[in-house]
C-alpha cells in the first residue's frame, strides 16, 4: 500500500491518500478549503491515475471536513465515519463560521458507520478500525497490520497528543486511548498523524512527555 500525504488549511491539517496496484484509493480527512487547494487534490489523484473508491473521518472536527462535500461530489463518493460524530457534522457550520471558514458548504450525511474491529476494503488493501475517543468522541484510527502503519488522525502527535479542550474531548479518556489502543502495537509501527510529521509507536512510548 502506498500512502501519500498533503497539507490543507489554516489548520495545517493532513489529508492522506492511499492506493495499492489496482489503483483503487481512498481519501481520508479531506481538509481542501479552498479552490487551490482541491486542484491540488484533483492533480494528485489524476496525476497518478488513482480511482477514489471511498472518503472516510477520523473525526468531524471543522479542519478535517473542509473538502468532504467537494470529494463526495467530485468523485461520487460515500462517506464512512463513526456514528458518535454526528453531532460534530451536523454543527459543523456554525464551527465553520466561528473560524471564518465562510465558504464551508456543508458535509454530505454518511451513509456508513464504522466502528471497533471493522475491516475497511478497498483494492486489495484492508485497514482495521481502532475506535480511540477523547480529541473527539467517535474517533478512529486506521491501521494497516501488514504495510506497518497507523493513520492516527488526532489522537497521537510527534511528540504529542490530540488537544482535549473543544466539545467532547477528555483528557482520561484520550491517554486511555493511547495506552490501551496504540502503545500496545509493534515499535516500528509508523505513525501517520493528522498534524505535523510522522512519527513512530516506539518513539512516542520513549519520548513523549504526555505518555
Amino acid at each position: 500500500m502506498e500512502i501519500s500525504q498533503i497539507t490543507f488549511n489554516a489548520f495545517q491539517e493532513n489529508t492522506y491518500i492511499l492506493w495499492d496496484n489496482t489503483n483503487d484509493c481512498i481519501i481520508i480527512d479531506p481538509g481542501c478549503y479552498e479552490k487551490k487547494e482541491q486542484e491540488q487534490l484533483v492533480n494528485f489523484i489524476e496525476g497518478n491515475n488513482l480511482n477514489p473508491v471511498k472518503l472516510i473521518n477520523t473525526h468531524c472536527h471543522i479542519d478535517h471536513i473542509l473538502g468532504n462535500k467537494f470529494v463526495s461530489k467530485k468523485w461520487e463518493l460515500e462517506l464512512y465515519m463513526h456514528q458518535l460524530e454526528l453531532p460534530l457534522l451536523e454543527g459543523a457550520g456554525r464551527i465553520a463560521e466561528n473560524y471564518g471558514f465562510e465558504l464551508y458548504e456543508g458535509s454530505p450525511y454518511p451513509k456508513h458507520f464504522l466502528k471497533e474491529g471493522d475491516i475497511l476494503e478497498f483494492g486489495n488493501s484492508k485497514l482495521e478500525v481502532i475506535f480511540a475517543p477523547g480529541h473527539a468522541p467517535g474517533h478512529i484510527c486506521l491501521l494497516s497490520k501488514q504495510d506497518n502503519f497507523i493513520v492516527s488522525g488526532d489522537v497521537l502527535f510527534n511528540g504529542s497528543i490530540g488537544r482535549t479542550d473543544l466539545p467532547g474531548g477528555n483528557f482520561d479518556t484520550l491517554i486511555n486511548s493511547i495506552k490501551s489502543k496504540l502503545l500496545i502495537l509493534n515499535d516500528d509501527i509508523k505513525v501517520y498523524c493528522g498534524h505535523g510529521p510522522f512519527t513512530t509507536i516506539g518513539k512516542e512510548r520513549e519520548n513523549n512527555p504526555f505518555l
